[in-house]
């Protein structure tokens, strides 16, 4: 097998680990493709492609990572992670595992460990690398590795995100709450929200959000029910999306742009959380991006001449 070979068939693997440690499918592509140099550059063959190639990866995106942590640090509102519509590695084996990690909450709790914890557990928790790897992949001992897997497994375990277990059970919740919503049923959508529930956009200051997360089934059913079914009068389509692993969908203008993404966390029966990237620097890879703020003038005038 050819070196290019060898490279296209870890492709999806090595994306999916910098995607896991990076939070975004630009700077993950980007990761591969520096990975790809590096190995296409080196003279000597290593005794495993996969064991080099997942070590340079991972040490790309720790590096990639320490720096974006500061751009994060001076965001402007909620930061989410880049929408991922579909992970492409699979592994039968570990489904289950793979989607829940690739989750917006899921993520988003990986915020809170340093650049080597979070490369540490995402080796190790999602895709049970041995320590030997680990270690080479980020330049510690295997005693220290396993100590950084000790303190990472203790930061996460305090807010680990659950979700409804029955895959179908959550998919087809998620219908009944797009079918509300484009119907502007707001008593619908309210039974089916958790009595907790947060509305909650990431448009980094990009593009028109909410000033603050939305609480509470009330709250949100209301602006929900009211809002989106003046979206569909401008001919703004709701496209049902598996995003990052969950429920969700792509929200398009007239011209099939992209206006946002949704994604949806469900457990016991409710929606618990709905997370909105409005960011259109973090859309660019579903498609062309829609020019949100237009969208936005467009439904306030609709909303004017109505009354």
């Amino acid at each position: 097998m050819s070196k290019v070979e060898e490279f296209e068939e870890l492709r999806p693997l090595l994306f999916s680990i910098a995607y896991r440690i990076l939070s975004s499918v630009s700077e993950a592509e980007d990761a591969v493709q520096e990975t790809w140099l590096r190995f296409d550059a080196s003279a000597t063959e290593p005794t495993s492609a996969k064991a080099f190639l997942s070590a340079t990866v991972t040490r790309i995106s720790i590096d990639v990572l320490r720096s974006a942590r500061v751009r994060r640090e001076e965001y402007v509102g909620p930061w989410f992670p880049e929408p991922l519509l579909s992970d492409p590695y699979q592994n039968p084996a570990r489904s289950a595992e793979l989607a829940d990690s690739v989750s917006m909450a899921a993520l988003l709790l990986l915020e809170r460990l340093s650049p080597l914890e979070r490369a540490v557990f995402v080796m190790r928790e999602v895709f049970a690398f041995g320590f030997d790897e680990i270690a080479s992949a980020v330049g510690r001992s295997e005693a220290a590795c396993r100590q950084l897997l000790v303190r990472a497994r203790r930061h996460m375990e305090a807010g680990r995100p659950r979700f409804e277990a029955d895959r179908q059970e959550r998919q087809e919740l998620a219908t009944r709450f797009f079918d509300a919503l484009k119907d502007g049923d707001v008593g619908g959508l309210q039974e089916l929200l958790a009595a907790d529930v947060q509305f909650v956009g990431d448009g980094g200051g990009k593009a028109p959000q909410l000033a603050k997360a939305l609480v509470g089934a009330e709250n949100v059913a209301r602006v929900l029910g009211t809002v989106f079914p003046w979206l569909l009068r401008i001919d703004v389509t709701c496209e049902p999306h598996e995003v990052n692993g969950q429920p969700g969908a792509i929200f398009r203008d007239r011209d099939g742009k992209v206006l946002q993404t949704l994604a949806l966390d469900v457990l016991d029966g409710q929606i618990q959380t709905i997370r909105a990237v409005i960011n259109p620097d973090k859309l660019g890879h579903i498609g062309p991006v829609a020019d949100a703020w237009a969208v936005d003038r467009e439904l306030k005038q609709a909303r004017r001449r109505s009354n």
